[in-house]
């Protein structure tokens, strides 16, 4: 729930060794988190992609679509995506999200998880597109997930947060060096969750 006194700018760092992850819980406002959740649910060519994962290939266990101010493909897991131009709406939040990090991306990779049972296993944003240490600003729009950490080699360190309706998560630094994420499944009833990654294709 969104505090009606919040601040786009408050800002919670996880404090985590060989990290740097910010959380922003109220970036949007939620009039503009509302609308800009619809307008995407909508509007967007929202695509199912093969993956492959240990030699095995199945369906990806949530849609995509990718955007970019250029015509750079992004690839991950054997797939690889070519990109649309950035709507109205969703390059004026990339905008917002570039004047608060003091920095321009390229590319917004764009994910629907229709449900609950959608996710996103275990992995690093670690394609070498992105460069040594990529910075990466995840926004979060509709349904709350839960979003875990966990460290590449030190078994004892990892967390987890609520990604909220409006709110950015930001992973720079070394993070994607040491750590992996996930979003996983679960057994809740949940309505749509789009995420929007917006990096810097080089």
């Amino acid at each position: 729930m969104m505090s009606l006194f919040f601040d786009a700018n408050e800002k919670i760092d996880l404090n985590l060794p060989n990290a740097e992850v910010s959380y922003y819980p109220n970036f949007l406002t939620l009039e503009k988190a509302n609308y800009l959740f619809n307008t995407l649910l909508k509007e967007t060519n929202w695509q199912q992609d093969d993956i492959s994962v240990f030699g095995k290939t199945y369906p990806q266990p949530r849609l995509t679509h990718l955007f970019a101010n250029n015509k750079k493909p992004y690839s991950y897991s054997n797939i690889t995506m070519y990109p649309s131009a950035f709507p109205e709406e969703l390059a004026v939040t990339k905008a917002q999200i570039e004047e608060l990090l003091k920095l321009k991306f390229s590319t917004c990779l764009a994910n629907l998880y229709r449900t609950g049972q959608d996710s996103n296993g275990w992995h690093a944003d670690n394609e070498k597109e992105l460069g040594a240490n990529p910075i990466i600003a995840s926004l979060s729009l509709g349904a709350s997930r839960w979003f875990h950490l966990k460290h590449k080699s030190d078994k004892s360190l990892k967390t987890k947060i609520e990604l909220t309706h409006g709110s950015l998560l930001v992973m720079a630094g070394e993070t994607q060096h040491h750590w992996l994420h996930q979003i996983p499944k679960t057994k809740k009833q949940l309505t749509e969750r789009v995420n929007l990654t917006f990096r810097i294709i080089r």
